[in-house]
């Protein structure tokens, strides 16, 4: 679904219109991949010719080349080069129909030109090793392409990782040779080659073009109804609906701001005629959407660079995943309950909502993804061969599809658009990658890493819990506007390995995980929440107070790392028989009773209102229950039990 396709389960008043109507503002204003160039008339046909065929091309060189990687990772370089610069201008003021200035053109050729002569000349170049940076013109295009992408980043991503790019390549500079830095940050696979971009080339890009052809089925639609039909009754129905909705189309769409502006147009609006707080609102979008970005079993594509970076199989981490994400929208889904209790809020009319029996004829429209987790999972084929195959059965399923509902027909024009969609979403990750890539090669030339190591192990005392903390924290602040996927390589090459030292001793899966999550909730923790803000645009409502509501409702999103960290057997590593599976199965049950105590704690709502006292008993009974060991969970257990038994007596 497009941001600006409306979905309507209520008559919504002259308001509820306004903020349909903003939507592509907010886009705008808070996703940098809107802020796109106008073209329009033969231009914008052969632009979208253009990027149509480089979808088509990364399937057909995924699925076939087998040469040097160097060849086809310069190659998708210079052609994401002009793709990006014939999308993004310099700044959002500066867009006018059919108009590209001089200056815009001159860095895409240069810095395109600059690739490709890598490309041509690749088993030269590397046969020449460090000797490449002795010569001028291969030093000056060199520096060209580095500084294109980077101007790149700056108009498609944003900012934020370009300030720790800058300050790592001038530490980096003032601590090492520059032919030296040069070549590990261009010519080696330390740098810009390194594993983010070779991943995004050879997996996520084949997954980006797939969900934008899953979305053209009308499966987000789907998702949004079937949401309503489970939940859209109960107290607070509404904001269920965007807890279960924004869960199962964030996993497709891989953007909190994105998936946060496309539900959000349909729910937010809901929740408010319910009776719910536009800041409220608000921030329960952006939690669940945000959210979206650790669902398995694609979680924004970032699955695929877990895989890659820790070396173990792609159906492995989307397990792993699956747990914890269940905890995250379960927290999320009780604060959501207890606040609707709290105001009395009924939910949507049962003649209103969408019937289960009409809608499980639509059902065929989950083929795809369970082919592509079939696949995935058998490890029959390869990741790329198994999302090549899932993109052929979402177009077979989308014209069945039209037989049946003429206005969801598959049609050559929906083609061409989800191929252009694919090429235009692509941008922005291989950009971001490029410049993970970098902050990569610069923590590596320079031993930045194991300094940074020392210092936490050495402030922490070697205490898991406080060099746990300070993780979190390095997280929060690095991933501030970062996209997904370029987030997770920076917390993989920075912050992973210190909780991985053997003084601190977290296992390498929980490591990766930890800083995964903190690396994403910074999309909804102040000051840097854009998910939160592209909530609070669409709500009407104050967007500082939005963020720290949604920060308040994904609060599972900060004590659930912890509790994996801590014990593992969350995340089904090493669990072994039935003894295993009873353990990570009490785990999750005491984890979910503490999550009920915290959740309520912070609502200040039961079933009636919880004095003060009462609130601090219950949020340590809770936090408690969530720290591994039996003493803590029978405490805890008694702590939650006695508060809920004290408020149902007094109900």
């Amino acid at each position: 679904m497009k941001p600006n396709d409306k979905i309507s389960i209520l008559p919504h008043d002259s308001a509820d219109s306004g903020a349909l109507s903003d939507v592509d503002a907010v886009m705008k204003k808070y996703d940098r991949e809107s802020n796109v160039r106008l073209w329009d008339g033969t231009p914008k046909f052969v632009i979208r010719a253009l990027m149509a065929l480089f979808s088509v091309y990364c399937i057909y060189t995924t699925l076939t080349f087998r040469g040097l990687r160097e060849i086809t990772l310069t190659a998708f370089l210079a052609m994401i080069l002009i793709i990006g610069y014939l999308n993004y201008p310099a700044r959002k003021r500066d867009v006018r129909v059919n108009y590209m200035p001089w200056y815009d053109i001159l860095i895409m050729l240069a810095g395109s030109a600059s690739l490709f002569y890598y490309t041509f000349h690749a088993a030269k170049i590397v046969r020449q090793s460090t000797a490449i940076t002795k010569q001028p013109l291969m030093v000056a295009m060199a520096v060209i392409a580095i500084l294109a992408l980077m101007e790149l980043c700056r108009r498609s991503v944003g900012v934020p990782i370009l300030c720790v790019v800058g300050a790592l390549l001038v530490y980096t500079l003032s601590t090492t040779r520059f032919q030296k830095a040069l070549y590990d940050m261009y010519y080696a696979k330390t740098g810009i080659m390194n594993t983010p971009i070779d991943v995004c080339a050879k997996y996520i890009v084949v997954f980006i073009i797939f969900g934008a052809f899953l979305e053209r089925t009308g499966i987000s639609n789907f998702f949004i109804q079937l949401a309503n039909c489970v939940a859209g009754a109960s107290a607070g129905g509404p904001a269920k609906v965007a807890v279960i909705s924004s869960a199962l189309c964030g996993m497709v769409s891989g953007s909190s701001v994105g998936n946060t502006v496309t539900t959000g147009s349909v729910t937010i609006p809901m929740m408010k005629r319910t009776g719910y707080r536009g800041d409220f609102a608000g921030a329960v979008e952006a939690a669940a959407s945000t959210g979206g970005q650790i669902m398995p079993p694609i979680m924004g594509a970032a699955a695929f660079l877990m895989a890659e970076y820790m070396g173990v199989s792609y159906a492995k981490v989307a397990l792993t995943a699956v747990l914890p994400a269940v905890l995250y929208f379960t927290g999320i889904y009780i604060a959501v309950h207890l606040e609707a209790r709290k105001l009395g809020l009924k939910g949507i009319p049962k003649e209103q909502l969408p019937e289960f029996r009409v809608l499980v004829k639509k059902i065929y429209l989950l083929l795809p993804l369970v082919v592509l987790v079939w696949l995935v999972s058998t490890s029959t084929r390869s990741m790329a061969y198994s999302a090549a195959v899932a993109i052929l059965v979402t177009i077979v399923v989308g014209v069945l599809n039209g037989f049946f509902y003429p206005e969801e027909k598959l049609t050559a024009v929906k083609f061409v658009d989800a191929l252009e969609a694919g090429a235009r979403g692509t941008i922005t990750v291989a950009v971001a990658c490029a410049m993970a890539g970098i902050v990569a090669g610069c923590i590596t030339s320079t031993g930045l890493a194991s300094r940074l190591i020392t210092a936490i192990v050495s402030v922490s005392g070697g205490k898991p819990m406080i060099a746990l903390f300070l993780t979190m924290l390095c997280c929060i602040v690095l991933g501030m506007g970062v996209p997904t996927t370029a987030n997770y390589c920076i917390m993989a090459a920075t912050c992973a390995p210190i909780l991985t030292n053997p003084a601190i001793g977290i296992p390498r899966m929980a490591a990766h995980f930890f800083v995964f999550y903190f690396g994403i909730v910074a999309d909804i923790t102040p000051p840097v929440a854009l998910a939160a803000y592209a909530g609070s645009a669409i709500a009407k409502a104050p967007p500082m107070r939005t963020a720290f509501n949604a920060t308040r409702l994904a609060i599972a999103a900060f004590i659930v790392p912890y509790i994996f960290a801590l014990n593992p057997a969350m995340l089904l590593v090493d669990v072994v028989g039935w003894q295993g599976v009873l353990e990570a199965a009490l785990i999750v049950v005491t984890s979910l009773i503490g999550l009920f105590g915290v959740a309520a704690a912070l609502n200040g709502y039961l079933f009636r209102p919880i004095h003060p006292l009462f609130r601090v008993l219950i949020a340590a009974g809770g936090l408690a229950m969530m720290v591994p060991g039996i003493l803590t969970d029978v405490i805890g257990l008694v702590a939650v039990g006695a508060v809920v038994a004290v408020q149902h007596s007094r109900k």
